[in-house]
């Protein structure tokens, strides 16, 4: 029974930290858009890599190296 001196409060506490970060989160804007990170995930933008220009004689080294 001693335990419950211990466990009782502690759960209280524990409840009030979670409390706490839950209020943050929300506050933080963390549950403002749940649909869109979704779409994002869907909507595939991968285009063809550009290929070197001779501005860059790094990209262009590095290319003709790999061929």
């Amino acid at each position: 029974m001693e335990i419950m001196y211990l466990l009782v409060p502690l759960s209280v506490v524990l409840v009030f930290v979670i409390g706490v970060v839950f209020w943050m989160s929300v506050r933080g804007g963390q549950f403002d858009d749940l649909e869109g990170p979704a779409y994002r995930v869907l909507m595939d933008d991968d285009g063809p890599a550009p290929e070197p220009t001779p501005d860059n004689p790094k990209e262009a080294g590095e290319q003709s190296s790999q061929r």
